[in-house]
């Protein structure tokens, strides 16, 4: 069986994804594919390989720009079935065209690439406006939230900047990942690992429903236009908005 057409595996992160990609460029491998060893669904025509390969961070020393990085990375950050392979062919295409590989639009790898990456900055730009925080017992703060694309660690880096003197708690619903903030650093859980209870502080119950009331007196009924509204608020992000949870 011709290496080419075999999917390879990698543990799902960033790093052994790289660490993957310049070990198939060092065996000038084209692969048919690259997946997540966890999610991969065994197929008989074309087998998988998992290379025995420890994290090797060479990688870092190659010449890409800045740029190419975070775009890449945003793109990792989709949930794109090819991202791996056009990460892949991205980066091969940069041993040949160098840093202007980006503005070679005539490479469909390219176009994807600028296409997910501008999927996940619009992602997370929405929710970083979008997110509504409540005040917890023990003056703990918890927002929840459910995406399209994993862009829990981008809002994470957003709030530590912005509410750095507080104590936090960040939840993607959807893929079942928390992000906690103690006043001086972050921490990621999953799955399994989550045991979240919430109880709500007094002072927040009343605030959400000053909230509500606020938020509904204010509207005019003769204006409403629902789908004026959905065009600058999808539907999709309703329920996690405190003020659009009766519309849901």
């Amino acid at each position: 069986m011709n290496n080419s057409e075999s999917t390879y595996l990698y543990d799902g992160t960033w790093d052994g994804l790289l660490t993957l990609i310049f070990w198939l460029f060092s065996k000038r491998i084209k692969p048919f594919g690259i997946k997540v060893e966890e999610q991969y669904e065994e197929n008989l025509l074309y087998p998988a390989i998992k290379p025995m390969i420890a994290s090797d961070f060479s990688f870092s020393r190659k010449k890409v720009s800045n740029n190419i990085w975070r775009i890449l990375f945003l793109v990792f950050l989709t949930e794109e079935s090819d991202k791996e392979l056009v990460i892949y062919y991205v980066l091969l295409n940069d041993f040949k065209y160098g840093n202007e590989v980006i503005f070679r639009r005539n490479l469909n790898c390219v176009n994807k690439a600028l296409k997910y990456s501008r999927k996940v900055s619009h992602e997370a730009h929405k929710w970083k406006g979008f997110l509504r925080f409540s005040k917890m017992k023990g003056n703990i703060y918890y927002a929840k939230f459910h995406a399209d694309v994993n862009i829990l660690g981008i809002l994470a880096n957003h709030f530590v900047k912005r509410l750095a003197n507080e104590y936090w708690v960040i939840q993607d619903v959807g893929r079942n990942i928390l992000c906690l903030y103690d006043k001086r650093e972050v921490t990621f859980c999953y799955g399994e690992d989550i045991h979240l209870q919430i109880h709500k502080d007094e002072d927040e119950r009343e605030m959400e429903e000053l909230w509500r009331v606020f938020f509904q007196t204010i509207a005019i009924k003769e204006r409403k236009n629902l789908r004026c509204q959905q065009s600058f608020m999808p539907k999709k992000y309703w329920q996690d908005m405190l003020e659009m949870e009766d519309m849901v």
